[in-house]
């Protein structure tokens, strides 16, 4: 049985390339496959493997000194999740473009799944604020949760003076695993912000623990599944629509326009009629296909 580690850890590793060259030995060794990010700040990694590989990579790495209290959240793989192994050294392990921070940086409080839930029963007044792509938030988010207008993550500091009315706000940071909402925090804090917690193991946590109840729709994985389910079938609200045509959907494709290849929802219809995000693009492929089935080639003449 195949199964995929989620797992992350703002920590000093002081010899990234070192640490990446022993650690890919490792995973290579396990035929774990997946994407690994190293850097001076930590580490921020998802692999899938065989149950018993994954149970010793983890036991491998809870043996680090390093990394004895990260967090791994483990589901169930395909064993075909990922093409392949990948470990690479960057400048952060996820790229907010403000530099590396040290292991005991500036960040927000932790707040648990179990607590969240109860500020929403007990109806404190808290404003979730979620990290997260725009593509990302498009299949599945918190009700009435503010969605950074980003479509990447390094993208939050252009956009950060919108939301200067949270400031004195309590504010709750969430993304998927944890990652990019515990390096938000540290960014949001500098800004003014008053009152900052994180979401602790993400959005992840928050719906093995409390599925069907403030997330709706799906939440969406960088691997092969795209999207993961984690309520009933009489529980689950598809807020997905396509991009195109509006229908409820929880598919993504990448725009068959060469010139877009946007990642957006499509639903069945649109994918069969060319898989594309918009009627502008469907339009423009089919005059450049009718442009090209038009063009003569004029023979070159002899000199």
């Amino acid at each position: 049985m195949y199964f995929v580690l989620l797992y992350y850890k703002y920590v000093e590793i002081k010899d990234p390339k070192e640490f990446r060259d022993a650690h890919f030995t490792l995973c290579e060794r396990l035929g774990l496959k997946g994407r690994i990010i190293i850097s001076k700040e930590g580490i921020n990694g998802t692999v899938e493997g065989l149950k018993e590989n994954t149970s010793e990579y983890v036991a491998a790495m809870l043996a680090d000194s390093r990394f004895a209290d990260m967090d791994f959240k483990e589901s169930t793989g395909t064993g075909s999740l990922f093409p392949k192994l990948t470990v690479k050294v960057r400048s952060e392990i996820v790229t907010l473009g403000t530099g590396t921070v040290s292991g005991e940086f500036k960040k927000g409080k932790y707040v648990e799944p179990d607590e969240l839930q109860k500020w929403y029963d007990d109806g404190r007044d808290f404003v979730v604020v979620d990290m997260r792509n725009d593509y990302e938030q498009a299949v599945g988010h918190f009700e009435n949760s503010v969605l950074m207008p980003v479509g990447n993550f390094k993208e939050i500091p252009s956009v950060i003076n919108q939301f200067a009315d949270l400031k004195d706000k309590t504010v709750v940071s969430v993304c998927t695993g944890g990652v990019r909402c515990e390096k938000a925090t540290g960014f949001l804090i500098d800004k003014g912000f008053t009152d900052v917690h994180q979401l602790h193991g993400g959005m992840v946590r928050y719906l093995e623990k409390h599925p069907g109840k403030k997330f709706k729709g799906s939440l969406y994985v960088f691997d092969g599944r795209v999207v993961v389910n984690y309520d009933s079938p009489d529980q689950h609200t598809v807020i997905g629509t396509c991009n195109q045509c509006g229908t409820a959907s929880e598919k993504y494709i990448n725009c068959n326009n060469i010139e877009c290849h946007k990642h957006v929802i499509s639903c069945d219809v649109c994918i069969s009629d060319g898989g594309f995000c918009s009627n502008t693009c469907k339009n423009s492929s089919e005059k450049a296909i009718q442009k090209s089935s038009t063009l003569q080639i004029t023979p070159q003449t002899t000199p």
